[in-house]
Order: structure tokens, then sequence, then C-alpha cells
């Protein structure tokens, strides 16, 4: 077990899925998100955010409401093609799509039959040639129909929100699934060709034991997902209100919590999972840590990922896109997105121009939680001296020829070390989650 020290967790600290974080987006212009487009180089991924759920689980801090009428959802995709098209115009020629993520909410909140036009309009605008697919997916409105339609688009790899599978835990986050239904699920999407097949579990859910955890993780291993994500439950109802309807009494505290993200990282690593960063687990064979072990480890929106396009674009209400000097954030408000996108307008509305500082910084950073270490200029080396002899002298990390590394008992405390580059922390007010 890792050592255990709350005064270094102390501080709530981003998951630091970006550098510089959406905590620091303000607004920007639509003329700077159409030069980031029209200056691409290199391969793009595209992100296709569904912000729709059959049903709304308590816990959740994602962009997504209920799907509710079919109308609702028709307008949505019909403004999200007509984005397609006017972001794909902008791309310089030549610009190649290597991969398609859709995310949400749950994209299998839409009719399979709409969703298959939708890859359709995306392969018209951005003549797409054989990118990756991956998609999310809620396991209690999967149907034989949308597994089909996953076959059909040719879908590699998919992410389940599988979170526990604890009945009692699952009454207290609103999402009740047995595990018939992610057993027909996982059979559905084997038999439709997906090879990488991720688990989204969770620690520190309310009445949620270690036992609990580890009959989770262990049936995860049986039902074969070739990845898993380990996920600590972030209660913020200040910043996410649907988390009120969960008792903050029935939470484990910060030692029981850093107890279980311990259980379950030496669980998974006993039964043949590759560590990737602090809370990504895959098998050997999976791309991800076929990456890990080759140190192409990158970190992004939806997580660590063995993604290498230097640029990513959003499509859909809140999606965002990154590009080396830029981070920029659709308009965040579903009915707003779809008037101004109908329009045939760029719908980027808040976001960051990076600086050549935040490019060093969010490098180390990105470093730090990717493959444990990172070069740091003097200067850097310097200003972080102080609050870092905290973590060497209980030899969490240890700094030598400018070169920090995060220690084998340092893990749990990598986005603790990785926050002390980040000076924005010093000004911006806004709390986050716990560090673990």
């Amino acid at each position: 077990m890792w050592p255990y020290h709350p005064d270094l967790l102390a501080t709530p600290v981003p998951r630091y899925t970006s550098y510089p974080t959406a905590a620091e987006f303000g607004n920007i212009g639509p003329g700077l998100y159409a030069d980031a487009l029209e200056q691409v180089t290199g391969d793009v991924s595209l992100y296709v955010h569904i912000p729709f759920c059959e049903r709304i689980c308590h816990y959740c801090g994602c962009n997504t409401g209920a799907a509710g009428k079919r109308q609702r959802l028709d307008s949505y995709l019909a403004a999200l093609s007509r984005e397609a098209v006017t972001v794909a115009s902008r791309l310089p020629d030549g610009v190649r799509v290597r991969r398609v993520s859709f995310g949400g909410g749950s994209p299998n909140a839409l009719d399979p039959v709409d969703f298959v036009r939708l890859v359709e309009h995306l392969t018209v605008a951005f003549r797409l040639d054989d990118p990756v697919f991956s998609i999310e997916l809620d396991p209690r409105t999967m149907s034989a129909d949308w597994a089909q339609a996953i076959a059909t688009v040719g879908i590699a790899r998919a992410s389940l929100g599988v979170q526990t599978f604890a009945y009692h835990c699952q009454q207290a986050i609103g999402r009740v699934q047995g595990e018939d239904t992610i057993v027909r699920t996982v059979d559905w999407l084997r038999g439709a060709g997906v090879s990488s097949l991720n688990f989204d579990l969770m620690f520190g859910l309310p009445r949620q034991t270690r036992g609990d955890l580890l009959d989770t993780l262990e049936r995860s291993r049986t039902l074969g997902a070739d990845r898993i994500a380990l996920f600590g439950y972030a209660h913020v109802p200040h910043v996410v209100p649907r988390q009120r309807a969960i008792d903050a009494t029935d939470l484990p505290d910060q030692q029981e919590r850093f107890a279980m993200a311990g259980l379950g990282h030496a669980q998974l690593a006993a039964n043949g999972y590759w560590p990737v960063g602090f809370d990504h687990f895959a098998r050997p064979g999976d791309p991800l840590a076929k990456a890990a072990f080759a140190g192409r480890v990158r970190r992004n929106f939806q997580g660590f990922t063995d993604e290498e396009a230097p640029n990513l674009v959003g499509l859909g209400a809140s999606a965002i896109s990154r590009f080396p000097h830029l981070l920029a954030q659709n308009e965040k408000n579903s009915g707003r997105y779809r008037m101004i996108a109908t329009q045939g307008l760029l719908t980027a509305d808040r976001g960051i121009e990076r600086s050549a500082e935040d490019r060093e910084r969010g490098s180390i950073v990105e470093q730090l939680l990717c493959q444990g270490s990172a070069r740091l200029a003097p200067r850097l080396a310097a200003e972080i001296g102080e609050p870092l002899r905290s973590f060497i002298e209980r030899d969490l990390a240890s700094l030598r020829e400018d070169v920090l590394t995060i220690g084998a008992d340092g893990l749990p405390y990598a986005r603790t070390i990785a926050a002390l580059f980040d000076p924005y922390r010093r000004t911006t007010p806004r709390r986050f989650s716990s560090a673990i």
C-alpha cells in the first residue's frame, strides 16, 4: 500500500486533461478558432459530443441532459451535421482525420439509424479514410440494433459506463444495471468487432466498501475488459447540482478513498493489467499498454490515450478543440449551440490562447502524469524547489540534474506534484476535486 500523507492531499487539484485547464477559459472571438482551423498542420482527431442520456445519473458531471422528445434529438443532429461542414471547410487540403471519438452523455441515446447517418455526414464532410472509431456507451440502453450499427460503422474501441457492480452503490448513484446487462452488452460488442473494450469504474462511491471494489474489479477482469479506468468519484455539488441527490454522509473519507485507490491499483497490476498513469490500466496487448511501454502515452480531455495527433477538433455543444497554441470550447447550452451551428457559423466562444510559457509548463505536467518524469529548465526547478521538498523528503519524488521523477510511492501524489507548475492555481478561486 502507498504511504498516506493527508497534508499533501489537502488541496483540491485539477485532473489536468488540458493545460491550462477549462477553469482558465474566457471569452474568445470566433476569429481565433477560425484561424486555428485554417492553419492546421499534421493529423487531426475528431471528438463528437452527444449531450443526451435516456437516464441521468446522480454522480455525473458531464454536460448532458435527458434525451426527451425526438424533435430535440433531430434538431441537434441537424446542427451537428451543419457544424461538421462548416468546420471541415476551414481545414487545409491534405489534412488527415486519423481518429473519430463519440462521447457524451451517451451516444447510444440516439437511434442507431440516426447514428449511422451522422457517421455518413462526417465521412463526406471530412473525407474520412479508414480512421479509428471509438465510442462511449451506456449499457442500460444498449440493443442488438445498436450493436449492428457499431459493426456497420466499424467501431474498434468502446467504453462502457459500468462504475460498480454493487447494487447498493448503484442505487445511491442512480445507476442501477444488473450484471446480465453488462454481459449482454459485452457479447454484442465483441460480436460487432470491438477489439478494445474499456470499463469505466469508480471508487469512493457512497456506501462502497473495499470488498465491493474488489468484487467489481474481479467481475470486470472476468468479463474480459481490455482497459479499465478507475476514477475516484468527485463529489462537488456546488459545481454539479445533480450530485445533491447523493448523501455526503455515505461517502468514504479521504483516508478510505486513498486505501481504495491503492487496493485497486495493486489488484489490477496483480492480475496482469499494465498501469497507465495513475488511474488507467490496460492488458499488455492493448494499444494503450503498447503506447505506455514505448513512452507514447498522451493526456487529453478523454484521459490517458495513445492518440498522437497534435490537433483535436471538437464538434457539438461544449466540445473542446485543442491546437498547440489554442484551446477553444463550443457553446455549452444545447439550444444556443443549435441556433449558432444551423446558421453555418463556428460555435466556439470560450477558450484560451496558450503562450510559450503555457506550452512549456503544460508539457511538464503531461510528462509527469504520463511518463512519471520530466526535465526542468533551471528556473522552473528553482521555482518549485521549496514546495517540492516535502515530496522529496518523504521519498515520493526525486530531482537530479534537473530531471524530476515521481517514485513508485509518489504515484497517488502525481496530480499534486504536477500542480506545483501551475501558477493559475494561485489565482483561480474555483474549487476542484480531491487529489485522490
